[in-house]
């Protein structure tokens, strides 16, 4: 069985990519991590690296083994917090605009609940690998295309939706169609790096996609917002990060009997064991403000179809 710090040293390594840079992290001198590596490496009769003069390189077994290593460090360490009578602890990433406009909201309200929850929140619109073992859970659009990855839906049935502020629609006239977009300037959102300048819509069985440009690119979904609502241009964004906005008429629906791509908000987790007591009561409480929302938000844009 390995040795639970030689295990702590291997996982070092391999995030740091460098055994002297792990050593300081530990406390320890490179001998040392060098001698604990090589026994590691010993136990499990495999090399776990490639080593050069500068780096070390995960090999094809190092990264197999690198996944459930994490898994079983992070296992253990929810076993010690659970030993300290406090609350838990919940370890999340989200992105920008769910961050700020609605799971701030909902912490907040559940450490009212459980005064010594632990809480550590990461706002970033990159998908964060959740095997690496960083955060126990992630609240994402879209389903995962990780067969490894446990999924608790929030909202099933949840669409893009194109909206611009009522400063831009004064100076501009609504598309009618989504061909009209290419008329328009549009905040050009990214995903993971990529400009998302194709936008879908959905009406009756019909799909029509649009290629759309302009002058605002962001690869943050809540600075794109905020440029439309500022009027700077179409956002099309998922309805969930809009529904305030269009209730308040600081955004305005467009192309009324057109949906936009589907858009599931799931909350996800590497592995069923990591589904805690808190993490099951931050879904509760997620499924039900969420479905609230969008249930308020869809009466509003019916009622505008009409």
């Amino acid at each position: 069985m390995a040795n639970l710090e030689d295990l702590e040293l291997f996982v070092l390594i391999a995030e740091l990519e460098g055994l002297s840079a792990a050593a300081r992290a530990m406390s320890i001198t490179p001998a040392a991590a060098s001698m604990a590596l090589k026994r590691l490496e010993n136990r499990l009769g495999v090399r776990l690296f490639t080593r050069s003069t500068r780096t070390m390189k995960l090999t094809s077994e190092g990264a197999r083994y690198l996944e459930s290593a994490q898994h079983a460090l992070k296992i253990l360490a929810m076993g010690k917090r659970s030993l300290t009578h406090d609350d838990g602890m919940l370890e999340l990433t989200v992105s920008s605009d769910l961050g700020r406009h609605l799971l701030l909201d909902l912490l907040a309200e559940l450490k009212q609940e459980k005064p010594k929850l632990h809480i550590k929140l990461s706002l970033s619109d990159k998908e964060e690998d959740l095997l690496k073992g960083k955060f126990d859970a992630a609240l994402r659009f879209g389903r995962s295309l990780s067969l490894d990855l446990v999924e608790l839906p929030v909202l099933k049935h949840h669409h893009f939706i194109v909206c611009a502020a009522p400063a831009y629609l004064a100076a501009n006239p609504a598309p009618v169609t989504p061909a009209q977009l290419g008329e328009h300037d549009c905040i050009i959102s990214h995903s993971i790096g990529r400009p998302e300048s194709r936008w879908r819509f959905h009406a009756q069985g019909e799909v029509e996609e649009v290629r759309v440009q302009g002058l605002f690119h962001c690869d943050d979904g809540d600075a794109a917002r905020r440029w439309a609502l500022a009027g700077h241009g179409v956002i099309y964004l998922p309805l969930l990060t809009v529904a305030d906005d269009l209730a308040a008429g600081r955004l305005l629906p467009l192309l009324g009997g057109w949906l936009g791509d589907p858009a599931p908000l799931n909350l996800v987790v590497s592995h069923r064991s990591q589904i805690c007591e808190p993490l099951r009561a931050l879904h509760r409480r997620l499924v039900q403000v969420c479905e609230e929302r969008v249930a308020a938000c869809q009466a509003l844009l019916t009622a505008s179809d009409r």
